[in-house]
């Protein structure tokens, strides 16, 4: 019986745990956690009203996600993440993710990607609402779930590893500019375009949609980029 109860324990305490990382996900997004500043353990569990141990759990599931790094007998910093990081995430994104996509184009039944539809919506959707916690993680199922047609699970873990190191900066700036929207709604673009079996069209737009957000990371209130040469430099 005690087994039984501790085991319960557990699975409570691994709730706890996600609900933290959840929130200081948020705190990151918001630029409540900043860049290059260390942050200790009890302290984030004094302002988020819970004990040290769930807040050193999560910041050990971000410290291997690369968004903070353990700090020795002082807490976590915040990893910050330079225009050549970004630059690099993106270029290793476009190089996996395009000729997936147009592979994907080519190979998955239709039903499949109509599928995906209702996800592209609420992409959408969380945009319009400003809810950038619901964007991302809309965004990270449609994204993920096109390249999983592609039947390749390293592939899909890869590209997952590279959107949890870059997709947080810049986000609050491409909001507050009015540009996530647009941005939002190239995803509904790129499945008409898929659906319809328009492999350099599919291409082309996902290109475009990666260059484009990058664009607006550098600088939220540039607006729309050139599409000639939208893959990044």
């Amino acid at each position: 019986m005690g087994d039984l109860k501790q085991y319960g324990l557990v699975r409570a305490q691994e709730r706890l745990r996600d609900q933290v990382g959840h929130a200081l996900r948020a705190a990151l997004i918001a630029g409540e956690l900043r860049p290059g500043q260390v942050y200790s353990a009890p302290g984030l569990a004094s302002d988020l009203g819970v004990s040290a141990t769930p807040v050193r759990e999560a910041m050990l599931d971000l410290a291997r996600e690369g968004l903070v790094e353990p700090v020795r007998n002082k807490g976590f910093r915040i990893t910050e993440v330079s225009e050549r990081d970004l630059d690099q995430y993106t270029e290793l994104r476009t190089l996996i993710e395009v000729p997936t996509i147009g592979r994907v184009t080519r190979t998955a039944p239709r039903e499949r990607l109509e599928e995906l539809r209702p996800v592209a919506e609420e992409i959408v959707s969380r945009a319009r609402e400003h809810d950038l916690i619901g964007y991302l993680e809309a965004d990270r199922r449609f994204h993920l779930a096109l390249l999983a047609l592609s039947g390749n699970e390293r592939l899909v873990e890869t590209v997952g590893d590279l959107r949890k190191r870059s997709r947080l900066y810049g986000l609050t700036g491409l909001d507050e500019a009015g540009k996530l929207v647009s941005s939002a709604e190239e995803h509904l673009e790129l499945l008409d375009l898929m659906i319809a079996g328009d492999v350099p069209g599919a291409e082309a737009c996902a290109r475009r949609h990666l260059g484009h957000v990058r664009s607006l990371w550098a600088d939220p209130e540039a607006g729309d980029e050139p599409e000639a040469g939208d893959g990044p430099s």
